[in-house]
């Protein structure tokens, strides 16, 4: 009975408001579970930034301008019989055009020694440097290495800024910064990581030993710099992968290696690197598979040249060669570096295949020939 009075008592109330008086109203009460605490992000206590890093070594990093004049070939109408006649005048013939490259380079040393790309340079007539500050430079050639793509620049100017330059060995993952000039349009800075370490077997060089990296390296950046996280020099920015569908892979040459080609072009003004005096390919993918060989490996020798230090050591062709000094051979490039980086008159030990069989040798490398600088890549 209580429970229908209650009942009644609130539908009276629903249905006749004023009941209650003037002002008067029902609240409905009900208890709610509290909300649980909201935990607020808070900022880092250190903001990731790479400013240090690029104020240490974005200084050192120059702008390299060039121009040549070449000799531009009249029409090959022009040359014929029927058309030279109607086109004597100078002004269809052969004329000088006056050509300009833009690249970067780096100060590696406050003595004013500038490290750039070989086909930055190659064929210059006239090479202009000015430094992120824009102060201007007096710059001479000092050599180059096209097997490499490297170039050594030398100023006389004093009070330079230079690069720190990192001898540890760097991994796959590590961040790295690109400093250069791309396009012309002054320093820039990219940010991406290391993707690989040693490739080779690009057809860039002849030499070839890069850093990849997704850090995005654009004409004009070429002979700039890669360096770390904490402003070292890691590399120099050399290419971009050229296949139209390709983003984000870039190459750079360890400073170890740029280090090296330096001193020696500093030292002898080449680069002096062993020789075999053979040539040769990668081993076919069907004679690999015939022979039970592991994918990729070895090379397979095409030609001997008279005389050389691949001759004397009875090397033949269709030798194939699979380890020099106990390291195993992953293609004609891997073999190339290899014998390059030995010094002349070393003697190195070959073991491969003649016929399906097992055969060693030794032979002791040669100066490597120099092959003279080209025209830009």
């Amino acid at each position: 009975m209580v429970a229908l009075g209650l009942a009644l008592a609130l539908i009276g109330v629903f249905l006749f408001p004023d009941a209650l008086g003037p002002g008067k109203q029902v609240v409905a009460v009900h208890e709610e579970s509290p909300l649980p605490p909201i935990r607020e992000a808070q900022p880092p206590s250190i903001r990731v930034s790479y400013a240090r890093a690029v104020s240490q070594a974005a200084p050192a990093v120059v702008n390299v301008f060039t121009s040549k004049v070449v000799v531009k070939e009249s029409h090959p109408l022009l040359n014929d019989p029927l058309f030279n006649p109607l086109f004597r005048d100078p002004l269809f013939g052969p004329r000088l055009e006056h050509q300009t490259s833009l690249g970067s380079g780096v100060i590696i040393s406050s003595q004013g020694y500038i490290l750039t790309n070989n086909h930055v340079i190659a064929g210059a007539d006239e090479i202009k440097v000015v430094l992120a500050n824009g102060r201007r430079l007096e710059v001479k050639a000092i050599g180059a290495d096209p097997e490499t793509d490297l170039a050594v620049l030398k100023t006389e100017a004093t009070d330079l800024p230079s690069v720190t330059v990192r001898s540890s060995k760097l991994r796959v993952g590590d961040i790295v910064l690109a400093i250069g000039n791309p396009f012309g349009i002054g320093q820039t800075v990219t940010q991406g990581i290391i993707s690989a370490t040693g490739r080779n077997q690009l057809g860039l060089n002849t030499i070839e030993d890069f850093i990849q990296t997704d850090a995005a390296i654009n004409p004009g950046s070429s002979g700039g710099a890669l360096i770390d996280a904490y402003g070292q020099l890691v590399g120099i920015n050399t290419a971009i992968h050229n296949q139209s569908h390709s983003t984000g892979i870039g190459f750079a040459i360890p400073v170890n290696l740029a280090r090296d080609v330096m001193t020696q072009i500093i030292e002898h003004g080449q680069v002096i690197r062993g020789w075999l005096g053979v040539e040769g390919a990668n081993t076919p993918q069907k004679l690999i598979e015939d022979l039970g060989l592991p994918e990729h490996r070895g090379v397979m020798i095409t030609a001997v040249i008279k005389d050389g230090p691949g001759e004397k050591a009875g090397i033949k062709p269709n030798d194939i060669l699979l380890e020099v000094n106990g390291h195993p051979i992953m293609g004609v490039r891997d073999a190339l570096n290899m014998i390059a980086r030995s010094k002349p008159d070393t003697e190195l030990e070959f073991k491969g295949l003649r016929d399906g069989k097992p055969f060693t040798t030794r032979a002791t490398v040669s100066i490597r020939p120099i092959i003279k600088p080209t025209s830009e890549k």
